[in-house]
């Protein structure tokens, strides 16, 4: 565990600049985990092989390499080119999700189609992750599965080479990973699927969005609809081809950066952000502009611009809950309160990400001051820290293992002096060297 002292420039002072030079800086960010994933499921399941260019290699990806190589897919790695062969899928094999989501979800139903054992298994936090409603999903359509009764991980896959398919209903209230992990596999299904939403909620709909559009990009015919006010989606039995992929910058690793002039002043610009895309992280530019930002395009990229003065949000971000903890960051910064809501489901993510956000920018706030009210789907927070005495002493940001959390602590630690993030190192997962890149654009 190696923690890490943010660095600080200058003693915050809300609706003024900070006293340190503005920021200026150009960045490149590594590539999005959540296409990367999709994008190896897909190649892996293709009947041709694919060409992934500029993909991200992180802990979540090389989780998923792994993961895939064990079941028999050849992948060759280089630092610009994934190139990806599909093989017939065999266990044994050991698959270690790590505290990946998309590895623990996706690769589910990719073992169900192999031919053999698979065991499931990875950090202890997995363990307490909702997987059940997929599991259960997985077991409607035949798929034999060891989890001790407890639809939980550690569990044990007995693939049969083949999944009938047709249609079974998930309750995807808990994460839309549930739905992307039936529908990336539908294709392979010999009756297709179609997958029926019966949970009251969807959150993070632009994820689903993103499944899709990747699933019709390698030849997928995907159907959309509703029936008895129940969402569903029908996926063609077929195969899947290989492809040529450029994959996108992570545009909700773009959050930090992107506050970081909003509190300095200055301007930092986000090379290949792209005009269109489903990534929910593209929300960031109408929701920093909100708070204070100027976004727009230019030649380079993307570019942000801030004078230090920020302003509160009241915004529903059920959509795009990973984006929370920078931007609660940047609330606690900010000249007025702020209430995030809809974002209930960021307890089941690598923590439970709203009391951790409550507790560590609680910690910030001055006594008798502003305060951060936790409630059981939203946030409000009532920002103090300008007045606050904290620059004096020193103060560890804990992390709980979660790289969004560690990421809001480097946000805060620009404007309070003393700050030190906890096990930096956790940004791995979507982030291969977040301290490199955040010192190289900030100080």
């Amino acid at each position: 565990m190696t923690d890490w002292k943010a660095p600080y420039r200058g003693k915050f002072a809300a609706g003024a600049s900070t006293s340190a030079q503005p920021i200026r800086a150009t960045l490149t960010i590594p590539g999005s985990k959540s296409v990367t994933n999709r994008a190896l499921i897909l190649a892996a399941l293709a009947d041709s092989p694919t060409r992934l260019i500029r993909p991200l290699s992180s802990r979540d990806t090389d989780l998923m390499v792994a993961a895939l190589r064990s079941l028999g897919t050849g992948i060759e790695l280089s630092e610009e080119v994934w190139e990806v062969t599909p093989a017939p899928l065999y266990g044994p094999a050991s698959v270690d999700v790590g505290n990946a989501g998309t590895v623990m979800r996706f690769m589910l139903p990719v073992a169900a189609l192999a031919k053999g054992l698979v065991n499931f298994d990875g950090d202890a936090r997995s363990h307490e992750r909702p997987v059940g409603p997929l599991i259960k999903a997985l077991e409607d359509l035949g798929v034999t599965i060891d989890h001790k009764n407890k639809y939980s991980l550690p569990l044990l896959i007995n693939g049969a080479g083949s999944i009938q398919g047709g249609e079974v209903e998930v309750d995807a209230s808990k994460s839309s990973q549930f739905l992307s992990a039936l529908l990336l596999a539908g294709p392979k299904m010999r009756e297709g699927l179609k997958v029926i939403n019966v949970g009251e909620t969807l959150p993070s709909l632009p994820h689903i969005e993103m499944t899709i559009a990747m699933l019709r990009e390698f030849g997928a015919e995907v159907k959309v609809g509703k029936e008895s006010d129940k969402d569903y989606w029908q996926i063609s039995p077929g195969g899947l081809i290989g492809k040529e992929l450029i994959i996108e910058p992570d545009l909700s690793n773009a959050a930090p950066f992107m506050a970081a002039p909003i509190i300095c002043g200055g301007e930092v610009i986000i090379r290949d952000w792209p005009r269109s895309t489903t990534q929910p992280g593209d929300r960031l530019r109408e929701i920093f502009t909100s708070m204070g930002g100027r976004i727009e395009f230019v030649e380079e990229g993307l570019r942000i611009s801030g004078t230090g003065k920020i302003t509160g949000v009241d915004i529903d971000l059920r959509n795009e809950g990973e984006l929370t903890p920078s931007i609660a960051a940047l609330a606690a910064l900010a000249d007025s309160p702020s209430h995030l809501r809809g974002i209930g489901h960021l307890r089941l993510h690598e923590t439970d990400r709203l009391t951790a956000l409550a507790n560590e920018i609680g910690a910030l706030i001055a006594p008798g001051g502003g305060e951060v009210i936790e409630e059981s789907d939203s946030l409000i927070i009532k920002p103090a820290i300008a007045n606050s005495a904290i620059g004096n002493s020193k103060h560890l940001f804990h992390t709980y293992e979660d790289h969004r959390l560690a990421t809001a602590g480097a946000i805060l630690g620009l404007a309070i002096e003393n700050v030190t993030v906890e096990n930096i190192e956790t940004t791995r997962k979507t982030l291969p060297d977040f301290p490199g890149l955040w010192s190289s654009a900030v100080e």
